[in-house]
């Protein structure tokens, strides 16, 4: 009797990779939770032992430490979570929507749709509540997204990632344009807007919190769930229809979701730049291209570069500095290194 021959291993690779990402996933979530605890005990006039942050948060005593855990540095931690969330996850699915490894959520022309949108509401109703601008910004960005897709969407073909980028690159350079020259009108009426554009997690309540939550948690969850489309559409959109997914409404998703966090991240911090064009970017050249895992890893990745740039802002001047220079100025010279040595991946 012949003897059956013994069944194929699976690849020994396969296994061990999966549990090194899974490990990584681990890893970044306890690296986010020791910053949320830096983020609450470092700051420029005073330090909060770190055995007493937890105290402070939970049960506070109107002690000096509990007020400034409170008062200070809870609001703009929490807002440093979604913030850094929002703008990392973004960032990948911006890049898996237009193929392009090296671009950045405010291609859409969000960035430039909010700054219109908070030059309008200062410079014609003399507006100076960060509220107001909240709302402002995340209009002006949903009207300029909505607008790129609907220029890209137009002729055979639909809004494919060529056009997107384009449609993108045109508004945003008229969005930019009108919002220089409405600040050489009245310039001395514009310093809440230049403060503003720098991107900043300092002076902010939990009231903006709350209020651009919602947003990131739904974008949140159709980036999630967009994934897997995605992926498929990455093989070409012919691939893609055999694999089920179905590019515009894919595409039209995608812009939905990046409009949502994008948006609600810059209306409540400014445009911070680097972090949506470099988290996915890093995020690729550690556990590649797939979405399922890229995604996940933006998620806890992001948040934690802000929140550290955020803390480095507190302590390297001897006033702060703004966030979005902080980021600009630590993560430029850490991506240009990326690239040199070639540590990405084809999407």
């Amino acid at each position: 009797m012949r003897n059956s021959p013994p069944a194929e291993p699976p690849p020994r690779a396969a296994v061990p990779r999966r549990a090194g990402r899974w490990g990584g996933l681990l890893l970044l979530a306890a690296a986010l939770l020791l910053t949320v605890l830096a983020s609450f005990a470092i700051g420029p006039a005073e330090s909060v032992p770190f055995g007493e942050v937890l105290a402070s948060v939970l049960s506070p005593d109107g002690s000096q430490h509990s007020l400034i855990v409170h008062e200070l540095r809870l609001p703009r931690t929490m807002l440093g979570i979604v913030v850094g969330i929002a703008l990392g996850l973004a960032g990948a699915v911006m890049q898996a929507l237009t193929r392009n490894p090296l671009a950045e959520p405010g291609l859409l022309g969000v960035n430039g749709g909010a700054a219109l949108a908070v030059v309008i509401v200062i410079g014609f109703f003399d507006v100076d509540e960060v509220l107001v601008y909240v709302w402002a910004a995340f209009a002006g960005a949903a009207g300029a997204a909505a607008l790129v897709y609907a220029i890209g969407a137009r002729g055979r073909g639909g809004a494919s990632p060529a056009r997107l980028v384009l449609a993108g690159a045109a508004v945003n350079a008229v969005f930019s344009a009108l919002t220089a020259g409405l600040m050489l009108l009245s310039p001395q009426s514009f310093n809440g807007f230049r403060f503003w554009q720098v991107g900043y997690l300092a002076g902010r309540d939990l009231g903006i919190f709350w209020r651009v939550l919602p947003f990131v948690v739904v974008g949140t969850a159709l980036a999630i769930v967009l994934a897997r489309p995605m992926n498929a559409l990455g093989l070409g959109d012919d691939a893609g229809k055999a694999l089920g997914a179905k590019p515009g409404r894919t595409r039209a998703l995608g812009a939905l979701t990046i409009v949502l966090l994008c948006g609600a991240a810059t209306a409540a911090a400014g445009p911070i730049v680097f972090l949506g064009l470099a988290v996915p970017f890093i995020v690729r050249a550690i556990v590649g291209p797939d979405l399922r895992w890229v995604v996940p890893f933006s998620l806890l990745l992001a948040p934690v570069l802000l929140l550290w740039a955020d803390i480095a802002g507190r302590i390297v001047a001897p006033g702060e500095l703004e966030t979005g220079i902080v980021t600009a100025f630590v993560g430029a010279p850490l991506f240009i290194v990326m690239v040199r040595r070639g540590r990405t991946r084809e999407l």
